[in-house]
């Protein structure tokens, strides 16, 4: 096998990356824009010891799940890896990604259930983080995603995945920037002004929090100008911060953040809370979706009498918020200063008053701690848990653990750690948070033992 060379095969199945599997001569090849059942030929673009990349030169009979992109950059934007392919199927292969997962990561032999579907598989994502370069020439803005496996910026200007007033307001920061003197970012030589644009929407009053990431230690003028302009610009827009960032790392946020105008958050209804989702504050990208798993998680706690809960790894604590009133006591432990100031302050506002909220990392906090949980509430960054975390989680918990992750390959893992130390998975429920692409959502349930 060489580079550049074609072959035709059948798809087998999607890779945990979303790139379709098969296998030339006993070695895997992993194809882009593939879908399981497709009969293609390919042309092989890399090779590796292990196995080769390859892209599509000819689809010879589609798959029946393969359908038409609804949108014209899928095939050159990375963010929605699988859009091609039926929404229905899309739940399938989710969860086999999270059956496969187990299986070959934890030795767990589970009938994983479908994957729960997002309420909406347009306009859905109210997170949105753009990088910015500029053109060579003209220096005009460029924002966007990444092309795949690159640094490349794909230069949208329509995205029917997030709301439509996102596009506006990338599109007039792209054409006004000019007017300011604000520069795009270059990546290799670490100059120019503008490094990222980040936007949190809200599902419920249509506001949008604009965040102008910054390549520098302090504000300017310009780009305080500029700001204001945003801000008056557009009635959705409640608020335009600078995020200064001018250390050489992929980092998008640095926890460095100052608004200019307006307000520092935007609010966001879940299950009649409001909360306040800030620039550095994580919330779920897809809000709707999130309240299926925040119902979900409610209602097992239910079942418990009362219950004194742990929240670890909190965020803006919108799981103890949610579960308060079926709970005697919920500690949220959180390390993001940011996060835990607008959990206290929903908090607060909403005169709740058996939810504290712990600034701390989650195992360092439990460490120093003398009581033990009904239920223990985790919820960590992809990565997953780190092994002393989990010693502590397992120390101070009597019932149940709840664990809500992102990643199939982290969340196996740790389910084995649990397992192997005694706990014993009761069940495993994927959701759709983020449609069409490979990502998946899933809530494990263990019992203490």
């Amino acid at each position: 096998m060489q580079i550049n060379d074609e072959f035709t095969v059948k798809i087998e199945k999607l890779s945990n990356l979303g790139t379709g599997l098969t296998r030339v001569d006993g070695r895997v090849v992993f194809v882009e824009n593939a879908c399981p059942g497709d009969e293609v030929k390919i042309k092989i673009t890399k090779l590796n010891k292990n196995y080769a990349n390859a892209k599509i030169s000819e689809i010879i009979t589609p798959s029946p799940h393969r359908v038409e992109a609804f949108c014209p950059l899928q095939k050159v934007c990375g963010a929605c890896q699988i859009q091609f392919i039926n929404y229905d199927y899309q739940l399938e292969l989710k969860r086999q990604m999270m059956q496969d997962a187990l299986y070959s990561i934890a030795n767990i032999d589970l009938d994983v259930p479908l994957t729960i579907p997002s309420p909406k598989i347009r306009e859905f994502r109210h997170k949105i983080q753009y990088p910015v370069s500029r053109t060579k020439v003209s220096r005009r803005l460029l924002a966007g995603y990444y092309k795949p496996q690159s640094h490349e910026i794909v230069n949208i200007k329509y995205c029917p995945i997030q709301p439509r007033i996102c596009d506006d307001i990338v599109e007039y920061i792209r054409v006004k920037s000019f007017d300011y003197g604000i520069s795009g970012y270059n990546e290799k030589k670490h100059i120019g002004d503008l490094r990222h644009i980040v936007l949190r929407s809200s599902a419920t009053t249509g506001k949008v929090l604009v965040t102008l990431v910054a390549n520098a230690k302090k504000t300017f003028a310009r780009l305080e100008d500029f700001a204001k302009d945003i801000f008056e610009s557009f009635d959705e827009v409640c608020g335009v911060c600078v995020n200064l960032n001018p250390k050489n790392t992929n980092v998008i946020l640095s926890n460095n953040t100052i608004c200019v105008c307006g307000e520092d958050f935007v609010e966001e209804k879940v299950l009649d809370t409001v909360f306040k989702i800030g620039a550095n504050t994580f919330f779920q990208v897809n809000p709707e979706s999130a309240e299926n798993i925040f119902k979900y998680v409610k209602g097992e706690i239910k079942k418990a009498e009362s219950p004194t809960v742990l929240d670890a790894y909190a965020g803006i604590a919108t799981f103890g918020i949610l579960v308060s009133d079926v709970a005697r006591e919920v500690i949220s432990v959180e390390q993001n200063s940011e996060s835990v100031k607008k959990a206290r302050e929903v908090i607060k506002q909403n005169g709740i008053k058996n939810v504290r909220v712990f600034e701390d990392d989650t195992a360092k906090y439990l460490k120093n701690l003398k009581r033990k949980f009904d239920v223990t509430l985790l919820d960590p960054p992809r990565k997953g848990c780190t092994t002393e975390a989990l010693d502590e989680v397992l120390t101070h918990t009597k019932g149940e653990i709840i664990y809500v992750s992102c990643n199939p390959a982290t969340l196996a893992r740790d389910l084995k750690y649990l397992i192997e130390k005694g706990c014993t998975l009761n069940s495993v429920q994927p959701f759709d948070m983020f449609c069409h692409t490979f990502h998946v959502e899933t809530v494990a349930i263990l019992k203490k033992t």
